[in-house]
């Protein structure tokens, strides 16, 4: 140790402590949090002074970017020039500010997050707007104070006429804290703050939001849903969600989702390129090609569609899985007063105009002192003016210029600040219109003294001028808005009911399982016997066995032939058109190779517990087995499937059916005999059980074709429909079957002769029905109920469709007479 020094022992904990306070301050007030007044950290405010100290403004030519960075390194910030050029870069992308400070020209980078070029290649000016926040300075408008070595002095804050935190936000990550303010419209700001004035300063944060409706990103977008922004202009703290502007176009018979505008701060490259990376994972399917077609006009990005893909479904997903939904966290802290605060929208207007107040109080100080100083001259002036013959007497017998001030002062009543003003003057200004001049002049100080006294000590004049500055800003600066508002969002919890239309769609499936949905609007009603239309072309060795018409915004539950339980929503089944051939149901859930779908039922709402708890799914196998199970049970179905019904060696699971457990159930077998009994003589039981008899096959090789279930207190106001393999039908009043007990035999419904073909399909119908009829071929014909006449059971009944080549009826489905809601 040095002779004359000590050591002092200190705490390290303490040391710690102490330190680690003094660092955390330096960084949340010297480099992370901007300032309430100007919307500024340092290192943005040392450069817009370093470009005005240089001159270089908005009518300037362009400078090289090295010269201002160099400017600011040397006199304001010794904290390297990267973070000096980093900055200028920044206040100059139009993608990253939404009323940029700076004009760049040359490589400024992209919204791919291309680096900028090198400072030496840049250059850049002042934006006019930007003279704005620097109007005044030089009038002591704002204090100074030492650079970093004491040699030169640099603004504290600048004495912006802008609300630039407000229109151009901030964002920064201080220690402990983090800023993030988000930009809003110039236009929408001013005229709130002019409102806000207009009350007497008590404008409250819910009529703020008349006129500031939301933030406004430079990239545009859309805001989805408005609690968030609510929040964080009541409190300072919000959520938002933000989507991508996109339409939806046909570009070379495929159906494309267009992307305008993507959220703001999103890397538009790296976008693309997780998308791709979600395509060859498999999350996304339904994608055939992404590609970006920007250019210098504007942004577009096009996700080209595979066939018979539902873009409001893809849509969904990309907004799940990509950046074309992002959600911006608004915290807004500022420096107040040299403080970090957290502050609402209405404390960064009051903040604003604070500040403003402040600066004309000081620059009207600073003009007054000047008009008062030119007054006291111009009384000088006034005094000699008619006394000059004398007053140029004694200066010429004036020994020098000291005893022509102390003649003047003496002869004249003079002070020296006047009398040396006087000796100035040139000769031509004694003529006698620059003497009217000096009147004029006069005059006008006085007028001028008087307005500006006015301005210090009335509240009301100030604000009259900061309203008058603000006007002018809006009328030079203000541009509409470019983030839109969707105010029907649900704040990120995404529906995807909200974007597809509850209509009623045709579902058709394979023999070979292949699936697809299709408008019913494209199905149009033909009399009984017609021929029908192309449903589709089927594939080789297959052939439509299914017919079911929903609504988009069902649920189907696919039961297997094994016993197993899927579900779907109806909008996720693939849409197509009526020839297309549809996808496989393994490629849609994920099914065995040794099992198939033989049963489809249709629920409204998996969701609501009471609708669960009061129905029950009534399920039928090949060989006469029923069973009831509460649709509770099957309301929570796994990617795997669920069990939901055990089934015996050489049986299979044939058919299910939605009750409300007081119904009377119809089997009937492909012989042509059917059995009613009451949905009361079959217990309920869990998913794992076998289930009872609920009709006797009597003949070899007879099975069962078909079960419905018709609630007790509607089922006299319908009729039974048959039809067979053969294309004929008919209908029979609910009478002709006598209610039985299950496990008999049933009775005979429709003459099975060779002609007519076996049962394929028992309905229960209304008059006001219409029944959808599709062939093996793929032909589908759409006939009305009425048309098909009352006949007793034991009849053969009448042709509903001509059948050609051997062609025979794969399914038959009813359409309701209205929308199931």
């Amino acid at each position: 140790m040095i002779e004359g020094e000590k050591l002092i022992p200190i705490n390290i904990e303490d040391e710690m402590k102490s330190s680690y306070i003094d660092y955390s301050m330096s960084v949340i007030i010297s480099r992370a949090l901007p300032d309430v007044r100007d919307g500024l950290k340092p290192v943005h405010r040392r450069v817009l002074y370093g470009m005005y100290q240089l001159n270089i403004f908005s009518k300037s030519s362009y400078k090289k970017s090295a010269r201002i960075v160099g400017e600011v390194l040397g006199k304001y910030h010794p904290h390297g020039d990267i973070s000096v050029y980093d900055t200028m870069v920044r206040m100059a992308q139009k993608w990253i500010s939404r009323y940029p400070l700076i004009d760049g020209q040359g490589n400024f980078g992209s919204l791919d997050s291309d680096p900028p070029a090198a400072m030496r290649y840049t250059e850049v000016k002042m934006k006019k707007i930007s003279e704005e926040m620097l109007s005044d300075i030089n009038k002591n408008t704002v204090n100074m104070k030492l650079n970093f070595d004491d040699s030169l002095e640099e603004p504290t804050v600048l004495p912006t006429r802008i609300p630039n935190l407000l229109i151009n936000g901030s964002s920064g990550i201080a220690v402990g804290m983090a800023t993030n303010i988000p930009p809003h419209n110039l236009k929408e700001t001013i005229e709130a703050i002019c409102a806000y004035i207009d009350s007497n300063n008590s404008l409250s944060i819910e009529k703020i939001i008349k006129y500031i409706k939301a933030p406004d990103f430079p990239t545009g977008g859309i805001i989805y849903g408005y609690n968030g922004v609510k929040n964080y202009f009541l409190t300072g703290r919000g959520r938002l969600i933000i989507r991508a502007k996109i339409h939806i176009e046909e570009i070379q018979g495929r159906k494309s989702i267009v992307v305008d505008e993507i959220p703001y701060q999103v890397n538009k490259s790296d976008m693309i390129s997780k998308t791709i990376g979600l395509i060859k994972n498999g999350k996304i399917e339904e994608l055939y090609q992404v590609r970006d077609e920007s250019d210098r006009n504007g942004l577009r990005i096009v996700y080209v569609l595979k066939q018979n893909t539902n873009p409001e479904i893809l849509l969904n997903k990309l907004f799940q899985y990509t950046s074309l939904q992002t959600y911006f966290n608004v915290n807004i802290i500022a420096l107040v007063k040299g403080k970090p605060s957290q502050l609402n929208i209405r404390d960064l207007i009051q903040n604003f105009l604070y500040h403003r107040h402040d600066v004309i109080i000081r620059r009207t100080k600073y003009e007054l002192k000047k008009c008062k100083d030119r007054i006291h001259i111009l009384k000088g002036f006034l005094k000699i003016l008619n006394s000059l013959n004398n007053m140029i007497q004694f200066i010429k017998n004036s020994k020098n210029r000291n005893d022509a001030t102390k003649k003047l002062i003496t002869e004249f009543n003079l002070s020296e600040h006047q009398s040396k003003s006087i000796l100035d003057l040139r000769l031509q200004s004694l003529t006698s219109m620059e003497q009217n001049k000096i009147k004029e002049e006069h005059d006008e100080l006085i007028k001028k003294n008087f307005f500006l006294e006015n301005v210090l000590f009335k509240y009301s004049v100030r604000t009259d001028i900061i309203k008058k500055e603000l006007l002018e800003i809006k009328r030079k600066y203000s541009d509409s808005r470019r983030t839109q508002i969707d105010y029907s969002g649900n704040e990120g919890k995404i529906n995807i009911e909200d974007l597809i239309e509850n209509k009623q769609v045709v579902l058709t499936i394979s023999h070979a399982g292949y699936i697809k949905r299709t408008s019913l609007s494209e199905y149009k009603r033909q009399g009984r016997g017609g021929v029908g239309n192309r449903g589709a072309i089927a594939r080789e060795s297959d052939f439509f066995k299914h017919l079911l018409v929903a609504t988009n915004h069902q649920y189907l539950l696919l039961f297997t032939k094994k016993g197993k339980c899927f579900w779907l929503r109806v909008y996720e089944i693939p849409e197509g058109s009526k020839i297309s051939k549809g996808r496989a149901i393994q490629n849609i859930i994920d099914l065995k190779k040794d099992d198939k779908v033989n049963a489809y039922v249709l629920v409204n709402n998996l969701t609501d517990k009471k609708y669960i708890k009061n129905h029950y799914v009534m399920m039928v196998t090949k060989n006469g087995i029923v069973k009831k199970t509460s649709l509770y049970h099957y309301s929570r179905p796994r990617k795997y499937g669920i069990n939901a019904i055990i089934i015996r060696k050489d049986d299979s699971l044939l058919k299910a059916v939605l009750t409300k457990g007081d119904s009377h159930v119809f089997v009937a077998l492909q012989s042509g005999r059917i059995i009613r009994f009451s949905e009361k003589n079959v217990r309920p039981t869990g998913r794992n059980s076998f289930g009872v008899i609920g009709i006797t096959c009597s003949i070899e090789k007879d099975e069962v074709i078909g079960m419905i279930c018709v609630e007790n207190i509607i089922i006299k106001m319908g009729y039974l429909l048959v039809v067979s393999k053969n294309g004929f039908g008919k209908r029979s009043k609910i009478e002709d079957y006598r209610l039985t007990n299950r496990g008999g035999k049933g009775v005979k419904t429709i003459n099975t002769t060779k002609k007519v073909g076996c049962l394929i399909s028992i309905k229960y119908v209304k008059e006001e029905d219409d029944l959808m009829i599709i062939k093996k071929s793929g032909i589908i014909i759409r006939i009305s109920i009425s048309d098909i006449r009352v006949m007793g059971r034991n009849t053969q009944g009448v042709r509903l469709i001509n059948l050609k080549n051997n062609d025979a009826i794969a399914d038959v489905a009813k359409i309701y007479s209205k929308v199931i809601s």
